[in-house]
């Protein structure tokens, strides 16, 4: 079983979604234009509306809001959605979330994230929900998956408008810890499914930072499972907790994250790295 979560961790981790939906906030209050492009396919207004429905899924989840996000079957839905499928739910939601009125999207993510507060306070960090595809999620993992949508997409629209946007790597750190590895550790249902040509051999991989607790995860058959740090892994990865989010997420190529030092593999066989992240990836 992981570690439990700490009440310091639990503290910080609920501090920082209060701060970093305030700098978000911030940021799409100041775009001067909220239909200037970010994606192929959406506007600063469609991502801020996106990550509302994200925070509104969560509240959604907790029970913590009279109004459920809007969408038809929504558990029926939430069972068989895998990683893989994120894209699809993400653009479906946005159907049913009509709202792109700046100063009303940002009133909207402010609701729902004193909610999620409010309903989580005085709770156990290692309590868990049920999330996508049978996994279940702890709720310091569930906010900690949060502060890493508000960052990674802060970085988009910052990058749209020309607007300087920090990822306090202690900040990025709580979603490897909390959310990924607690995962792994847990119950991760078959969010995971359908990584391509997995391998059904052991690749153990030694993840380390100085903003994470040591860790090992290790995949197999498609599956995930994690070990403490030390049980002899084939790869070695020292990293910047803000590099790999930006790297998994798509929005830093895995060349430059490792030529700039921000990803340092090392290791008896790290050959075996991409087939470690055809199983260990993230919607980009």
């Amino acid at each position: 079983m992981a570690a439990s979560v700490t009440e310091e961790q639990w503290n910080a981790v609920r501090e920082s979604l209060r701060r970093t939906t305030g700098r978000f906030c911030e940021l799409v209050s100041a775009a001067p234009d909220p239909g200037a492009t970010v994606t192929d396919k959406w506007s600063v207004a469609d991502v801020a509306a996106h990550v509302v429905t994200v925070a509104w899924l969560d509240t959604t989840m907790l029970a913590a809001t009279p109004d459920p996000l809007p969408i038809p079957d929504l558990a029926q839905v939430l069972a068989v959605t895998t990683v893989d499928g994120v894209r699809g739910f993400n653009d479906r939601a946005l159907d049913y979330v009509h709202e792109r009125d700046q100063k009303k999207v940002v009133g909207l993510l402010r609701d729902h994230v004193d909610l999620m507060l409010t309903a989580t306070e005085g709770h156990d960090p290692n309590e868990t929900i049920a999330f996508l595809s049978g996994s279940r999620v702890t709720l310091a993992g569930l906010l900690a998956h949060l502060v890493n949508e508000l960052l990674q997409h802060g970085y988009d629209i910052a990058r749209a408008i020309g607007r300087p946007w920090a990822i306090p790597r202690q900040d990025a750190a709580y979603f490897f810890e909390l959310f990924y590895v607690g995962l792994a550790y847990g119950e991760s249902g078959g969010i995971l499914d359908g990584s391509k040509r997995p391998v059904d051999r052991r690749i153990a991989v030694e993840f380390r930072s100085g903003f994470t607790t040591p860790v090992t995860i290790v995949v197999r058959n498609g599956r995930a499972t994690a070990e403490p740090a030390g049980s002899s892994p084939d790869i070695k990865m020292r990293f910047d907790p803000a590099a790999l989010n930006l790297m998994m997420f798509g929005r830093l190529s895995k060349t430059r994250a490792v030529l700039t030092g921000k990803v340092v593999v090392t290791g008896r066989r790290p050959w075996l790295l991409p087939a470690f992240l055809r199983t260990i990836r993230a919607p980009s």
